[in-house]
């Protein structure tokens, strides 16, 4: 369901960019556009292009609400501190101190006590 929504809200903003754009510019912004003659020139053609403006616009509201609602609805959204790498959740917890519950940030917390420079490698 969610591939089809953002699927129809892709062609939907390609759309919406493609009316715009076609629109005749009013404010002569830096002296592009909006000449006397073109394709987009009669009034008739303008209305049609500011009512399709404003059904696209519409659309993309009610496709981004509803794909925001599916990914609210989804079953178990994840967040960043509960995909912990596996180098910190195989660190020791250090349960000796106060709050150590074995959590992400005591797992940091050892890996700072380790040396970080470089090592002198052993004798054999």
């Amino acid at each position: 369901m969610e591939t089809v929504v953002i699927v129809i809200h892709l062609m939907v903003v390609l759309a919406l960019v493609l009316v715009v754009l076609l629109q005749r510019s009013e404010g002569g912004a830096l002296g592009i556009g909006g000449g006397g003659g073109g394709l987009m020139s009669s009034r008739g053609t303008a209305n049609i292009l500011t009512r399709a403006t404003g059904i696209l616009a519409l659309a993309f509201f009610a496709t981004s609400l509803a794909l925001s609602l599916i990914a609210k609805n989804q079953e178990n959204p994840g967040a960043i501190l509960d995909a912990v790498p596996a180098a910190i959740s195989d660190a020791p917890a250090d349960s000796g101190t106060e709050g150590g519950s074995g959590g992400v940030l005591d797992s940091l917390k050892n890996l700072e006590q380790e040396p970080t420079g470089p090592q002198v490698p052993a004798a054999q």
